[in-house]
């Protein structure tokens, strides 16, 4: 897929609008239309789109801070369509989760959670980093209900695949070791409720 990099777009926008308007006042509309047009879709493939696809790249060859700085870049991500939008908060979230941010990543992510994203994998992928956030605060059972809902994604790619049955068997283990330590506190109860009833032998 072609992507235009920020600043050469930016670059193309001012051309084809300062040109094309240029030709228009000067030889007339049909040599300078063209030229307009193409700087107005490029307007707004930037204001729609923004500078997602770009970061996409970068954050692909862990390039996280030269990502960061090229999603600054983009005018406002409200006005971005919803998959667009999406992807631009999974990317923030992404970068904060790398930085060891877990709050900060959290909050992008419920960010783009509450938009319908499309696409399964990148559904799956979101429902995962949330997983993974409440695994690491010991929070079992909301992990469990964002691991459900990535594995109902039925995702085939292997890297994803693989990620998310080691945090099935995470979570299976953190499991079956509450219930180790439940049993292990009865059981200790028990001993001790044993050991308070003992009465002590009458004098003769």
């Amino acid at each position: 897929m072609f992507v235009i990099p920020p600043y050469i777009r930016f670059a193309l926008i001012a051309l084809c609008l300062i040109g094309g308007i240029g030709l228009w006042v000067s030889l007339g509309i049909w040599y300078g239309i063209f030229f307009v047009i193409t700087g107005l879709i490029l307007l707004g493939g930037y204001i729609f789109l923004g500078t997602v696809a770009p970061a996409a790249k970068q954050i692909q060859s862990q390039d996280f801070d030269g990502a960061e700085k090229t999603l600054n870049m983009t005018l406002k991500p409200e006005w971005l369509y919803s998959a667009n939008r999406a992807f631009y908060y999974m990317m923030r979230g992404n970068i904060a989760l790398q930085r060891k941010d877990i709050n900060g990543g959290e909050v992008w992510l419920r960010k783009a959670e509450a938009i319908d994203i499309p696409t399964p994998t990148e559904k799956a992928t979101l429902h995962f980093q949330l997983a993974q956030i409440e695994y690491q605060r010991k929070n079992f059972n909301a992990a469990k209900k964002y691991l459900k809902k990535a594995q109902d994604a039925n995702i085939k790619i292997p890297q994803i695949r693989e990620q998310i049955d080691m945090m099935d068997k995470a979570l299976k283990q953190s499991g079956q070791m509450k219930a180790a330590q439940r049993m292990g506190k009865a059981g200790h109860g028990m001993m001790g409720g044993q050991g308070g009833k003992r009465r002590r032998p009458k004098n003769r």
